[in-house]
């Protein structure tokens, strides 16, 4: 028998500025330092780029004992590694990257968006490791808009694309180091939808575009974040206009996180011993 999940939170995101780009944060929040296992949420766009300007331009920088996933949503974006990946995104693809023992990259807008400008659009999330996993080799995982399942829920218009977890049977394509679930929903304007989530998993819902009512009680719009409580199994949406929603639930790992700038750990000592392992080049290189 289904409950309706409880909610805890509604976060507005704060702003901040990040060299030339503006970054809306809803997580971490003011009292909220994550949703485990999920650690932050940094969403660009969407914005009407001139041509010649960039609006993200990241250099090469390491990462070690977590998982950054980018997802873009409009525009292109160039990705390279230590690993010796040179990928471009395009709308709808994910960039899965497990930075585990340590990984060094770039994020640059693709030079044939420069030429043209235009919307662009993107969230970069990052998911913890396991203590068991934080050391694993890095990985990266290119998961293009053709390959990840697309399915149309019962009212026949509004559709779910599954990135990580199952959906009505579906399983999305990216590979993780404990359970989760990534959704992303599309939903038209006057329509009520009711969604399942794995007892015992943390949950966030995410507001891309649109206005809409949770549970029947909690006004949604643009940029904010509600948060589930652990009680319940399934939640509602009822929406205002045009609704575009990121899910995101998993198992949590109740393990100590010790967090600083590039490198996410358990302890201390840990951070320390990746700053000098980054210094040494342990991690790789990546020249530009």
């Amino acid at each position: 028998m289904s409950t309706r999940r409880s909610v805890t939170h509604i976060l507005s995101s704060e702003y901040l500025q990040m060299g030339p780009t503006r970054v809306k944060q809803p997580l971490p929040a003011s009292g909220l330092n994550q949703v485990d296992p999920f650690l932050l949420l940094h969403h660009v766009g969407p914005i009407d780029v001139p041509a010649g300007q960039s609006p993200l331009d990241v250099g090469a920088h390491p990462h070690r004992g977590f998982e950054p996933v980018t997802f873009l949503f409009a525009g292109q974006l160039a990705h390279r590694d230590s690993q010796g990946h040179d990928e471009i995104l395009h709308p709808g693809d994910v960039q899965w990257m497990t930075a585990g023992q340590g990984i060094v990259h770039s994020e640059r807008t693709a030079p044939s968006f420069l030429e043209t400008g235009g919307m662009f659009e993107l969230i970069q999330l990052w998911v913890n490791l396991p203590k068991a996993h934080k050391l694993v080799p890095a990985r990266y995982q290119n998961i293009r808009a053709t390959t990840i399942p697309k399915v149309s829920m019962p009212d026949g218009t509004s559709t779910v694309h599954i990135i990580a977890g199952t959906y009505d049977d579906q399983t999305g394509p990216a590979e993780t180091h404990s359970p989760i679930t990534v959704w992303i929903a599309d939903l038209p304007k006057a329509t009520t939808c009711t969604f399942d989530l794995t007892a015992g998993y943390n949950a966030t819902l995410y507001v891309l575009s649109g206005n809409g009512t949770l549970n029947d009680r909690y006004d949604l719009a643009p940029y904010q974040m509600a948060v589930f409580g652990e009680s319940g199994t399934d939640f509602t949406l009822t929406t205002d206009a045009r609704l575009k929603v990121l899910l995101l639930s998993g198992a949590p790992l109740r393990e100590p996180v010790a967090q600083y700038g590039p490198f996410v750990m358990n302890t201390q000592q840990e951070l320390h011993q990746a700053f000098r392992d980054y210094q040494s080049g342990e991690m790789g290189t990546l020249v530009e």
